[in-house]
């Protein structure tokens, strides 16, 4: 158990944070959600200890420890992986280290063996005899392999160390678990993998994550940061935002009485208490939600940006065709021998364990690489607009919003530009801002709707919902959902996904695995898909 205490945070005049109070208690794992910049990864701190607040205070269980997830991939460098993992276990690890110490003295005294007795005996409690194993595990399962366990923290790529700091946050059974975006360069295996081990969980487990399906699959409750305040929902995401969009509706529909809005919120949470009977936290939850009334749902004040990508023309039946591609970059090969066909109305996800391969694919396709060999034709109907991962340059200019956009749009009038801007959240003074201050999600919307004005028909989108808040995910993933043209496009959120691709291509080491007319979630229980993934990468 943790509770927040009168909690207060504040910078300068700035309040983050005013007289928050809430409890978290063991078996339920805790959704924290809020707009970018309303202090999620700054109130874990706080309930981690690791931050001090302004006023109030945080309460722990006797004995209980908190393990965060650390953020700084270049903290343990130093270290093999292996003891990278048990060092988050501060006590047990602290223990091993003195062992070692006192068994390594020349000199052992009588002293040092009555202490070293201490040791073992406090050692044995811990199971520390096990916690190698433990490790070993958690890194095989988080895929780590073995070889690297032994290896130097600073020889392992970015992606590596992010999964040896989440197994180093899930060692040794912790009384009460923060996660700030734990499936940060997951790929969809290891995803899985980690929503298993949350249902699995008897503790507290407190999360903040933009992958919608992840806070689904793992969450009894969403705790959402909103005008400084945090409150407490039972249920997972998607019952929180249907059910607060439901009551914003029926406060708007000010004819319907109360006991019409009582049978409809009701009829809701059955539908909902029905699903979550088929979640292994089923049984609890499903109690939960039938004991909710209409006074204990509000309607959400988050704001949705309203993003809609509409074709000038529609596009002709060839649409593109990639014939024997190849490309390697910095020595590493990238693709061999790729052929591809797609075809009006496709909307193709690409999977796969290299982020880099599909950035590479994605630029060849939007000419800004030159492929080493083969080649692609784009059908003369198409026009393409193209998402990059890495969007920076495109704000490196002296220009406010209001012009910046400009640049892109065949209407120049100020009005109708700057209305544009206040469908994606930027009025007023905001669309006043200079281009090159932007933080990372209002770069990403500000792309967007370039690709809107673009009136193109072919979109390519490398990893759009990057740096996005949940608002902003969800209002792109209906968007793409009921868009009427052709989608190339890679993402790490579950649910946008499987929701958006009607055709999924996993790009291996060892050539492509296409499947038409499927879902992730199909894709992934595929027996065929499976055997011939298994075929095509033999050591996987």
């Amino acid at each position: 158990m943790i509770s927040a205490n009168g909690i207060t945070l504040q910078f300068g005049k700035r309040i983050l944070f005013e007289n928050v109070n809430i409890m978290f208690t063991p078996g339920n794992c805790y959704g924290l959600i809020g707009a970018n910049g309303s202090g999620k990864s700054t109130f874990l701190k706080i309930l981690a200890g690791s931050l001090e607040s302004t006023a109030g205070t945080i309460t722990v269980g006797k004995n209980e420890r908190i393990s965060i997830l650390k953020q700084d991939q270049f903290a343990f460098d130093e270290y093999p992986v292996l003891r990278t993992v048990i060092m988050g276990h501060e006590k047990l690890y602290n223990i091993i280290r003195e062992k070692d110490e006192i068994y390594a003295k020349k000199d052992f005294s009588d002293a040092d063996g009555l202490r070293a007795a201490d040791l073992e005996h406090e050692f044995n409690e811990m199971h520390g005899w096990d916690a190698e194993a433990e490790a070993s595990k958690l890194l095989s399962d988080l895929g780590i392999s073995h070889r690297y366990h032994a290896v130097p923290m600073k020889q392992l790529e970015a992606s590596q160390k992010v999964r040896v700091l989440l197994a180093q946050a899930l060692f040794g059974n912790p009384d009460i678990l923060l996660l700030d975006e734990p499936t940060n360069h997951l790929d969809v295996e290891t995803c899985l993998w980690l929503e298993d081990f949350l249902y699995d969980f008897k503790n507290t487990a407190i999360v903040v994550s933009h992958d919608r399906h992840f806070l689904d699959r793992v969450c009894t409750h969403i705790a959402d940061i909103d005008f400084g305040k945090i409150q407490l929902y039972t249920g997972n995401y998607s019952f929180w935002y249907e059910s607060s969009q439901l009551v914003l509706r029926q406060k708007s529909e000010s004819n319907k009485n109360i006991e019409e809005k009582r049978k409809e919120l009701q009829a809701f949470i059955a539908r909902f208490s029905a699903n979550a009977s088929k979640s292994r936290q089923a049984t609890s939850r499903k109690k939960l939600l039938e004991k909710l009334t209409l006074e204990d749902i509000r309607p959400t004040s988050r704001r949705y940006p309203n993003i809609l990508f509409k074709p000038e023309r529609e596009a002709g039946n060839d649409l593109l065709e990639i014939e024997n591609l190849e490309k390697t970059l910095d020595g590493e090969l990238m693709f061999k021998a790729l052929d591809l066909r797609v075809a009006k109305g496709d909307k193709i996800a690409f999977i796969g364990p290299s982020d880099r391969v599909k950035s590479t694919l994605f630029q060849i396709l939007a000419g800004e690489l030159q492929p080493d060999y083969g080649q692609f034709k784009w059908g003369i109907s198409t026009k393409r607009a193209y998402f990059p991962r890495e969007n920076r340059r495109y704000f490196e200019i002296d220009l406010d919003l209001v012009d910046w956009l400009r640049q892109f749009s065949k209407e120049k009038d100020e009005n109708f530009i700057r209305g544009f801007l206040g469908r994606m959240l930027f009025s007023g003074e905001e669309s006043l801002k200079k281009a090159s201050v932007l933080s990372g999600g209002e770069r990403v919307r500000c792309m967007l709707a370039r690709m809107m004005l673009s009136g193109a028909n072919v979109l390519i989108l490398d990893e759009p919902t990057n740096h996005l808040d949940l608002e902003s995910i969800t209002a792109l993933n209906q968007s793409l959902e009921k868009f009427q043209g052709t989608l190339l496009f890679s993402s790490h959120d579950h649910q946008f996904v499987q929701t958006v691709a009607n055709r999924i291509i996993e790009l291996t080491p060892f050539g492509i695995i296409d499947k038409q007319e499927t879902t992730l979630d199909d894709f992934l229980k595929d027996p065929v898909i499976r055997e011939k993934k298994s075929k095509l990468c033999p050591h996987e």
